[in-house]
């Protein structure tokens, strides 16, 4: 028995746009935060870590830290274990948080107790569906929903997918986050661009993450190409290292998105035996506090 090929009609023709009236009201927490940027004249600082790395303690110490450290929004990894756009440094704070007994259930939990003490800090969490679909996706939006989560980014669930995910997120109030590359061409965006939320996330290289930066000029220019495609705000991530590195970002974009050299901090720290060294947390909250004050330093390159 022979399948037929999928063509690009049959493709658009899975997508659907989610009326507004059909969506439910997010947290509204992404949108304050943009604005505040903006009114400053800077551009923001979005960190990633992996919840629940290298233990739940550290992880929790590290997540409740990031906002006086200088995070304007914190994109939380969810522990996989088969990781396929990630890079080493992220694929082992993955299997760190694991081997420590960090699941789903444990991660939505975090996010509980750090909104019991933060309400405006907005907070995206970042990953793969399979967990999601293991704890079933409506119920894990309904937890997420209740404990502050604001917004979704998954990774390997496109535009043809949005019943999956996407559209039951909306229907939650929770933001689903896109991603586009450099191969993302014209013809191509305005499906990324479908019940998009938040912000668009640029994914500057291809490849995985933590591999190499992009070129100043090439960023500039796809931010250009995908302001004239919509108005949300536009992050810029991968490869990022250095404060330099992600002011010259934030002078380009609404915002500069730091992971695996965050994580390679975390990794930098620990002891012989592969756990917290003392001062682990602190460590990488110094380092979001370099990075901040790059950030806060470089000119706005945001849409005003």
């Amino acid at each position: 028995m022979t399948s037929t090929p999928t063509t690009a009609a049959d493709l658009d023709a899975r997508r659907r746009e989610l009326p507004d009236a059909e969506r439910a009201p997010d947290s509204g927490r992404i949108r304050a935060r943009f604005e505040a940027v903006r009114r400053e004249g800077r551009g923001g600082l979005i960190t990633f870590t992996m919840a629940g790395d290298p233990d739940p303690e550290t992880g929790a110490e590290i997540l409740a830290g990031l906002p006086g450290a200088g995070a304007d929004l914190i994109e939380l990894g969810m522990p996989f274990s088969d990781p396929m756009a990630d890079g080493p440094a992220i694929q082992e704070a993955g299997q760190r948080a694991l081997r420590a007994g960090m699941t789903l259930a444990k991660t939505l939990e975090q996010v509980r107790r750090f909104r019991a003490h933060d309400g405006e800090t907005p907070l995206v969490l970042m990953g793969y569906f399979n967990p999601i679909y293991s704890y079933g996706p409506q119920r894990f939006l309904d937890d997420a929903r209740a404990a502050g989560v604001d917004g979704l980014i998954v990774v390997d669930l496109p535009p043809e997918t949005d019943d999956e995910l996407c559209i039951p997120a909306l229907k939650t109030g929770v933001s689903f986050i896109r991603m586009a590359t450099p191969t993302t061409n014209d013809a191509r965006l305005p499906a990324v661009l479908t019940n998009s939320g938040g912000f668009l996330y640029y994914v500057s290289i291809a490849g995985i993450t933590g591999t190499r930066a992009a070129d100043d000029a090439d960023i500039a220019a796809a931010v250009d190409r995908l302001r004239a495609h919509t108005a949300l705000p536009i992050a810029v991530g991968f490869g990022i290292t250095t404060p330099d590195q992600a002011a010259s970002v934030a002078a380009r974009a609404d915002a500069a998105v730091v992971g695996s050299a965050l994580v390679k901090t975390v990794e930098a720290n620990l002891d012989g035996q592969g756990r917290a060294a003392p001062g682990c947390a602190a460590a990488l909250l110094a380092f979001v506090r370099e990075l901040a004050a790059g950030v806060r330093g470089a000119p706005a390159g945001g849409t005003g």
